[in-house]
């Protein structure tokens, strides 16, 4: 019998534990009304980094301590659609039925910030506000944020998984 262990399973359950980390950050960046903070880039980005390399170390371990470069990457890659679909449907979900609000303020804050650059002409800056609005429909915004989480759990893997990998020395063990 195989008992290798299954890429997806580990893949699932740690882009199921991001995606409820990266709700809970959300919820708090909403709540706090700081959605213009870097800090919560920085702490999404970090929270997404450490399962990434949480869930390759796991695979690796239970794999007899040895993982491919390509079983890295899937890994990373079902992770990160998982995590994207979990945070894109709640941020989705959010927007559109318990703060309908919030886009709308968001929007107030980027025009007072564009008006006090000072370096665009109020055409302009009614355009750009255009421009944004159409962007803020909640089936834009769920397909970018899952779309956005995947190209960027994907680029992490790359790199993370170059790291992590431990081939075995005869490929046909």
């Amino acid at each position: 019998m195989n008992d290798q262990p299954s890429t997806a399973r580990t893949a699932l359950k740690w882009g199921a534990i991001l995606g409820l980390i990266l709700i809970a950050i959300t919820l708090v960046m909403y709540l706090t009304d700081q959605s213009t903070n870097p800090l919560f880039s920085g702490l999404t980005l970090g929270a997404m980094v450490a399962m990434l390399i949480l869930a390759m170390r796991e695979y690796r371990t239970l794999n007899g301590g040895y993982m491919s470069y390509s079983e890295g990457l899937g890994i990373g890659a079902l992770l990160s659609a998982v995590t994207g679909l979990l945070s894109s449907a709640f941020i989705t979900f959010y927007n559109v039925i318990i703060d309908p609000t919030i886009q709308q303020r968001a929007m107030e804050k980027a025009r007072e910030k564009l008006e006090a650059q000072g370096n665009m002409s109020d055409e302009s800056i009614d355009q750009a506000m255009e421009w944004s609005e159409k962007l803020q429909s909640p089936g834009f915004t769920f397909i970018a944020g899952l779309f956005g989480t995947i190209i960027m759990g994907f680029l992490l893997s790359l790199i993370i998984a170059a790291f992590i990998r431990r081939n075995k020395a005869n490929p046909f063990e």
